[in-house]
């Protein structure tokens, strides 16, 4: 329930009923119109800018039409206490203590859905979808935790969400994956040393996994790669996407669905949706000009099969077969984002590491022109995150192989930190993360602040011996908020808006932001009580004042809903 949404509505109602007082006709001139948060400096609940629209429709003063407006809605909107013109002819508005009763009441009649809007589409989110060659490391972290909240978010909003994890099982890179543990199968069977080759793998997970594979087969005959790498490759795939879905888990992450790019070739879906293309005069045998800026020394002009990409909003056509007239990665992928159209979904929501970002105009191309809605396809970049501690860059001990893995920050921060500093920046910015910052008991630790607010609203409840369920039964409450209960009122009603910000721009990282604005202005309440006695919760051991407790209550409503589409915990007790 979105009250700025509601309070806008009733403002349009009373304007259309007074349309020949403010002298307009057409109603779609107050499609523009915005109810949102006020200025901190300006002691009001609502601002709109109602007038200013009106005006400039019109070609009238917009103050002049301001205290016609404010007259009309002081009469006919009985939740409105006062109102008063601003700058050029904005009206900031006074909730009426009704209004206020109206609030409270149907956020504790909703607790559970309180800022879900309800929407009904049908998602699908790729988020992760690693080279299955071996664990992930910590530049996965920023996009599964991304992936994984906006699908919370989503489904929190009364949508239906399938998240799902494209394997990259098919081409060079798994071939090269298959021959490391041949040859880690060699070295630990037979002394042989690792080949030094810049193509193989030589991380200590492939000596783990080929360990798993010599327990399963001891007897497993190693005289020729060739005749047994299928089966290393069926048999490596599946330890390595063991490794993969246990790291996720400990993040708090499952899919939903895992789709194998080997099926796809399997089942000759790249020759089905080239067909389909053919037809619609979209594909075409030519040639390609060099790529610009790289170093074309190895290029050859061959004739080849190209997509018109070109047509949707891509910058080049695009090649559909490699100089061999082998498919090249994009003709896979073509037929794996036909397979998703063909499921039927309102949305496809890429989510892509910051070296993905130059292929989002072909794919998007590519969907545009498989399906027969626009813009069904999304895609958003989650930028590079840089690792500091004590003020600088941070190495942490690494397996051979080059990279961080997920599992040892795990180790470091721990599952809470490190999903709610992930999304502490937008994903489109590069993300520092502080291990000293995410790792400290106070305000510059944005998680442990959240939790904090909750288990102090919790040790309230203990030292009063109050059950919080008893709570909703209150009678003879009194609307006589004092300053800091008015900002967290106001603060409180804020939180169905963002949600809806939130989902509308696929934009999660609003969501902590917002908690942290919400629990600091509870954290200075609670501190001012320290300080003076008129801002006290609890006198001579009883509650000075039921409505703060309400508002507490409220607080914990939204934490509960918030951290749950975070996965973050809410421990009673720190």
């Amino acid at each position: 329930m979105n009250f700025f949404n509601i309070y806008l509505e009733k403002i349009k109602k009373s304007t259309i009923k007074n349309k020949k007082k403010l002298d307009f006709k057409e109603n779609q001139i107050l499609n523009k119109i915005i109810v949102e948060t006020p200025p901190d400096n300006f002691d009001c609940d609502l601002s709109t800018n109602i007038a200013l629209i009106l005006a400039k429709k019109t070609n009238k003063n917009p103050k002049i039409i301001a205290e016609k407006i404010k007259a009309i809605l002081i009469h006919e909107i009985k939740h409105f206490s006062s109102i008063d013109i601003a700058g050029p002819g904005f009206l900031n508005i006074k909730l009426s203590n009704e209004a206020w009763f109206y609030v409270i009441k149907n956020i504790e009649k909703n607790k559970k859905n309180f800022g879900s809007n309800k929407k009904n589409h049908k998602y699908n989110i790729e988020f992760v979808s690693a080279n299955p060659t071996g664990p992930l490391h910590i530049g996965h972290c920023r996009g599964a935790i991304f992936g994984d909240v906006l699908s919370n978010l989503l489904k929190f909003n009364g949508n239906k969400v399938t998240k799902e994890f494209y394997i990259n099982d098919y081409g060079k890179q798994i071939n090269d994956f298959s021959k490391s543990i041949y040859f880690r199968l060699k070295e630990i069977k037979f002394n042989t040393k690792f080949p030094s080759d810049e193509t193989l793998y030589p991380g200590s997970y492939i000596i783990d996994i080929s360990k798993k594979i010599l327990n399963d087969e001891p007897d497993i005959n190693l005289e020729n790669f060739d005749k047994i790498k299928n089966k290393l490759k069926k048999q490596g795939l599946k330890y390595s996407m063991d490794l993969i879905k246990l790291d996720l888990k400990n993040l708090g992450i499952t899919h939903d669905k895992f789709f194998s790019e080997t099926t796809l070739v399997k089942n000759k879906s790249v020759e089905k949706v080239i067909k389909i293309l053919k037809k619609k005069n979209l594909i075409e045998e030519g040639y390609l000009d060099p790529p610009k800026g790289e170093d074309n020394k190895n290029w050859k002009k061959v004739k080849r099969l190209i997509f018109k990409s070109s047509l949707f909003g891509d910058d080049t056509n695009r090649a559909l077969t490699k100089n061999d007239n082998t498919w090249t990665y994009f003709a896979n992928d073509l037929a794996y984002h036909s397979n998703k159209v063909s499921r039927k979904y309102d949305y496809l929501i890429n989510i892509l590491g910051a070296d993905h970002a130059g292929y989002i105009r072909r794919i998007s191309s590519a969907v545009n022109a498989l399906s027969k809605k626009e813009n069904i396809l999304i895609c958003k970049v989650c930028q590079l995150v840089k690792l500091i501690k004590n003020g600088q860059p941070y190495k942490m001990s690494k397996r051979k192989g080059d990279f961080i893995e997920i599992k040892d920050v795990l180790n470091e921060v721990g599952k809470d930190s490190l999903r709610f500093m992930m999304l502490s920046r937008s994903n489109d910015a590069e993300l520092d993360f502080d291990f000293n910052k995410v790792l400290e008991k106070n305000k510059e630790n944005p998680v442990f602040y959240v939790q904090y607010c909750y288990a102090r609203i919790n040790s309230l409840y203990t030292s009063l011996k109050i059950n919080p369920k008893s709570m909703n039964k209150l009678t003879g409450l009194k609307f006589n908020p004092n300053d800091y209960e008015y900002k967290l009122l106001r603060k409180i009603i804020e939180w169905p808006k963002i949600v809806e910000l939130s989902v509308k721009k696929l934009e999660p990282h609003r969501i902590p932001f917002y908690l942290y604005e919400l629990v600091t202005i509870f954290h200075s309440y609670w501190s001012k009580g320290n300080e003076d006695s008129k801002f006290k919760f609890i006198v001579n051991g009883k509650i000075k004042n039921e409505l703060t407790f309400k508002i507490f209550q409220l607080i914990t409503i939204i934490l509960k809903n918030a951290m749950h589409i975070l996965d973050v915990s809410l421990p009673k007790k720190m």
